[in-house]
């Protein structure tokens, strides 16, 4: 899949796009607020959060990540409008860390939203973006084909969210067992 925009030159309006890609507890994304903090410098971050509070174990999973991030991040919730989001904190100086994509499609799925037109504005938001962002997405490609039709409606959508987010990032890293490998960097 050809990307659809070019590697931004250094005083581009066009925005820098950085995708963090593993399963589950793989240490993608601490991987990705280090990406984002190096990408900041002392400037502001953005955090969009997806995930939804509905029991003490996503509590729990909520309060890991924020344990780790200082006064530098910013929170925004968007379960599930992240193109408003995006529009929303998005500047040629900002950075904007999206977590987690996968979670983002399993509430369209659960909120029987149209996944095809969110993943269109999704797209064409980050298209119009101007500032650096980083996604970050499980991975859940690698396993055996579900047995349930639901299961295989999410692993379908978040494969084809996936490989479009791959196709147009400027860098995919794949984080296993808390190892970042880089297996994308756009010429």
């Amino acid at each position: 899949m050809k990307a659809r925009w070019a590697k931004p030159a250094k005083d581009s309006h066009v925005a820098s796009l950085h995708f963090v890609i593993g399963g589950a507890r793989s240490g993608k994304s601490a991987f990705a607020e280090g990406l984002a903090l190096e990408k900041a410098g002392t400037s502001p971050i953005t955090y969009v959060a997806t995930a939804e509070i509905f029991d003490d174990e996503m509590a729990d999973r909520v309060a890991l990540h924020q344990q780790r991030r200082g006064p530098q991040w910013h929170l925004v919730e968007a379960p599930v409008d992240l193109a408003a989001a995006i529009a929303g904190a998005d500047t040629p100086d900002s950075v904007l860390l999206i977590d987690c994509l996968s979670v983002w499609v399993t509430n369209l799925l659960v909120k029987e939203m149209d996944i095809d037109t969110a993943k269109a504005a999704l797209l064409a938001a980050l298209q119009r973006a101007s500032g650096t962002i980083v996604l970050v997405a499980c991975e859940t490609g690698l396993g055996i084909v579900p047995d349930n039709r639901l299961s295989r409606q999410f692993r379908d959508a978040n494969g084809r969210l996936n490989q479009a987010l791959a196709g147009d990032a400027h860098e995919v890293f794949f984080v296993l067992a808390g190892i970042a490998s880089k297996i994308k960097t756009s010429a």
